[in-house]
């Protein structure tokens, strides 16, 4: 896709892997619409900026509602917010963090694509990027809930493929090992060797990349290993 003045939505586009990508979207010239909660990040850069909790779901039709009156042509979608669950055993996490997992990693995709679809459709050419993780088709240890949000993911993006195949939108799932975020200390796990994960500046390029190639080429499926 020429990605050139085209309007892509990001989600989690001011922290982490979300904001390497939006770094890069811009030097290619691309309208770019972050949905996050913490604007200090990005308030320098030239992006279209609205503020949403995702565990939320009336913020979420809010938020959807007000980038569509402002923005009705969508050309892509990068589902890439998340959050952590600490390592621990099934029965030793709080209901709170159960909530906030599944209702950001998971919940929210689904509420905020089926949103955009409509538009997404009406374009000559579009897509949807799913940023999951390895922990989304491998299981990990002591990572039960974190799981079920990241396989619910790609069994959600594997039926969008099938849904949306006769329609404009391509849709794709990266699935990337551990990255050098601090997605882990905000969850409360210092055990985590994440200074030894994998740049984000590098996995951006890879999305970047995948959403960039032209029409009559797509990739539906990225695994990375660190």
């Amino acid at each position: 896709m020429n990605i050139k003045n085209k309007n892509i939505v990001i989600t989690g586009g001011t922290d982490g892997i979300g904001l390497e990508v939006v770094k890069k979207l811009i030097t290619k010239e691309a309208n770019v619409i972050v949905i996050g909660r913490n604007q200090e990040k990005i308030k320098d850069l030239n992006i279209k900026f609205f503020s949403c909790d995702l565990r939320d779901g009336k913020q979420i039709i809010k938020t959807t509602q007000d980038i569509l009156r402002e923005f009705p042509d969508i050309h892509a979608l990068l589902n890439i917010a998340g959050i952590w669950q600490k390592k621990d055993s099934v029965e030793n996490i709080d209901d709170q963090v159960v909530d906030d997992v599944i209702s950001t990693d998971l919940t929210a995709i689904i509420k905020i694509t089926k949103r955009f679809i409509p538009s997404l459709k009406a374009q000559t050419e579009s897509a949807i990027i799913n940023v999951s993780s390895r922990s989304g088709v491998v299981a990990g240890l002591g990572q039960s809930v974190y799981c079920a949000a990241k396989f619910g993911v790609y069994g959600f993006t594997e039926v969008l493929k099938l849904d949306l195949k006769e329609s404009s939108v391509k849709v794709a799932g990266v699935y990337q090992g551990g990255i050098n975020t601090l997605m882990f200390a905000k969850a409360g796990d210092v055990a985590v060797p994440y200074q030894t994960f994998t740049n984000p500046t590098d996995l951006a390029e890879v999305i970047v990349f995948l959403l960039t190639q032209p029409k009559n080429i797509w990739i539906s499926d990225i695994r990375i290993e660190r």
